[in-house]
């Protein structure tokens, strides 16, 4: 049973869900309902490519599965997120008012590239710092949808740990790198705007 409970909080913990979902909820509680109707499409389009781009890699037999659950999968899909954040980071820059949304995707890119760099010593967990840096962001709008969120963010560790996907070092890497990208969102795209 508790094997279940982790898969299933793993799979709702995903960073494709997490960030999205944080993303158009913090465009509603601030009243941008508008953008958050877009951000759907474009969310939607983003999660396609990656899918899509995870499904050839398994056609074309070199991954065993599209989770890229080994070493070499993991480089090759977090070199492929790299490039389609930074990309879309662009896109958003050029396309939407609002720079927070270009600053984020920009702070998802860095701390893909964050995990990238720290490979060789340990396995950063994304879902960590996805969660964590969701529930920093609807923290600043909201502290009960903060806490909320960070009470998911560790229900998600305890479901990495579970499923033995992490270490502890792995997760608490990933809280710090998604804290980080949650208190330097703001002050960025103060910067930026």
């Amino acid at each position: 049973m508790s094997l279940a409970i982790a898969r299933a909080l793993s799979i709702f913990g995903h960073p494709m869900l997490v960030l999205p979902l944080a993303a158009i909820s913090l465009a509603v509680l601030r009243g941008q309902r508008v953008l958050a109707l877009w951000m759907v499409p474009g969310f939607a389009v983003f999660a396609a490519l990656v899918m899509g781009y995870s499904r050839w890699q398994v056609r074309r037999g070199r991954w065993a599965h599209v989770d890229a659950s080994h070493t070499h999968e993991r480089g090759t899909l977090n070199r492929f997120l790299l490039v389609m954040l930074l990309v879309s980071a662009l896109f958003a820059l050029w396309l939407v008012p609002a720079r927070e949304l270009s600053v984020g995707l920009a702070l998802s890119a860095a701390m893909v590239a964050t995990a990238m760099a720290t490979a060789r010593w340990c396995k950063l967990s994304l879902h960590m710092a996805f969660a964590v840096f969701a529930a920093v962001l609807l923290g600043v709008v909201s502290w009960p949808a903060g806490l909320a969120a960070l009470a998911f963010a560790g229900a998600v560790a305890w479901s990495r740990l579970r499923l033995r996907r992490h270490v502890p070092r792995d997760l608490v890497a990933g809280a710090i790198t998604g804290a980080v990208a949650g208190v330097a969102l703001p002050l960025l795209a103060r910067g930026v705007a």
